[in-house]
């Protein structure tokens, strides 16, 4: 039998069979988990992401250790998880408040966060707390925001107008889309939140800090010292900071309004000049047999994804005309160092439509509704839209149908509560 030690106990350099033989070192074995979310961990077009996700991963490797990761429905379920040994780390920001302070140990590197009011940038900028009075704030229900507003509201005196929302019908980034879109004039929320929609959003105005820091950071049970320790060391490396904050960047500050998705699913929204939709249309036609759907269907995509531009590299890494992921080239046969050749990121396109297309024929029937479901797939991930379509049936809604139906279960998904639910 082989013995080895775990990552929260002293680290065994000399595993032995239970007849003192000597065997290789084998690496300790890092129990984490986190919670799902655009911060910490989520799929983007079939790949893993995340900021405490991509943190995890590389400590773990880093640290010779080999990650198993799982997914907690909520803060209160991790940390939980944590004290009952189911894991040994939450790698999510935990606050540092005494009821937290009490369950499990901080370490590893100290966020600082504060909560910020989110406001249309440009015009008449609200800039000191006193110029609430006489606004209306849209805020979620029973939220940290909600008794912030309110406690901010006593001090100076009543008049700000506070909306709170039910969190069963929206979430904190429901509200500040709104405010982007004009729906709603102002809502609050965390620094790291405001910074990462702004990525997406960059009208809004998020510089208007409404409350004291909140220090967060990583969470270990209370008698894991040898981990704790391994995690302050790790943040305290010379060539970590560099690192984080090249993550960083990546999530909460590079914009990511390029590439984002238009209706192409009831027209193809195609301009035609001298005859041609763009400079790949030969292109296009070639492998459109592969996917069985018109070649105005690639061009669309094409357009949507990088406006045919094959030199566009996302914040993610989806790369070329066709903004495919390296590893979903890889998969498709064609070397992610090929992206960059517009001929091979069609035809890595092509078959992606073709193994999505293949794998939803099964759930949906009809062709022409498939394909908005393999726009979808191709969009999200095929992960994604099984989720969906797993949401649309548990809620009454017609699982073979997209307009409506399963789009609404893929928006539902994002939400805490639902995505739950599929765990």
């Amino acid at each position: 039998m082989l013995l080895t030690a775990g990552a929260c106990g002293k680290k065994n350099s000399k595993p032995v069979h239970s007849d003192k033989t000597p065997v290789e070192a084998t690496p300790d074995t890092l129990k984490a988990a986190t919670l799902y979310g655009p911060t910490s961990y989520f799929n983007y077009r079939g790949q893993i992401m995340g900021f405490d996700y991509e943190n995890v991963k590389r400590f773990a490797e880093d640290e010779g250790m080999i990650l198993d990761l799982k997914i907690a429905p909520s803060l209160h379920a991790l940390l939980k998880m944590v004290q009952d040994g189911e894991v040994d780390l939450a790698a999510y920001p935990v606050p540092y408040i005494e009821e937290y302070n009490k369950r499990v140990r901080h370490a590893g590197h100290k966020e600082v966060t504060w909560q910020v009011l989110v406001q249309p940038a440009g015009g008449k900028r609200i800039s000191d707390v006193t110029q609430l009075v006489g606004k209306t704030v849209y805020v979620e229900k029973d939220s940290k925001y909600h008794y912030r507003l309110k406690n901010l509201d006593q001090e100076l005196g009543g008049g700000i107008d506070i909306v709170p929302i039910n969190k069963d019908s929206l979430i904190t980034e429901d509200l500040i889309q709104m405010v982007d879109h004009g729906e709603i004039p102002l809502t609050v929320v965390d620094s790291d939140i405001a910074e990462l929609n702004k990525s997406y959003y960059p009208r809004l105005d998020i510089g208007m800090k409404i409350s004291l820091d909140q220090y967060s950071s990583w969470a270990v049970r209370n008698d894991c010292d040898s981990l704790a320790a391994r995690l302050d060391r790790w943040d305290k490396k010379s060539d970590n900071s560099e690192m984080l904050r090249t993550v960083y960047k990546k999530y909460f500050e590079i914009s990511k309004n390029s590439g984002i998705y238009e209706d192409v699913t009831t027209s193809y929204g195609l301009s035609i000049k001298n005859g041609r939709i763009s400079p790949y249309d030969e292109t296009f036609k070639r492998h459109a047999h592969i996917t069985g759907y018109d070649w105005q269907l690639l061009a669309a995509i094409g357009y949507n994804e990088s406006r045919f531009d094959n030199s566009v590299v996302s914040w993610a890494g989806a790369q070329g005309l066709m903004q495919l992921m390296p590893a979903t080239a890889r998969a498709m046969g064609i070397s992610p160092e090929s992206l960059r050749n517009p001929d091979a990121n069609v035809l890595a396109a092509a078959r992606l439509i073709k193994k999505l297309d293949s794998s939803l024929e099964s759930k949906v029937a009809d062709p022409s509704e498939r394909m908005k479901f393999v726009i979808a797939a191709y969009n999200c991930g095929l992960g994604h839209i099984y989720d969906a379509i797993a949401l649309a049936e548990k809620y009454g809604l017609d699982p073979n149908v997209w307009t409506g139906s399963v789009s609404e279960a893929a928006l539902m998904k994002s939400r805490p509560q639902y995505y739950n639910c599929l765990l």
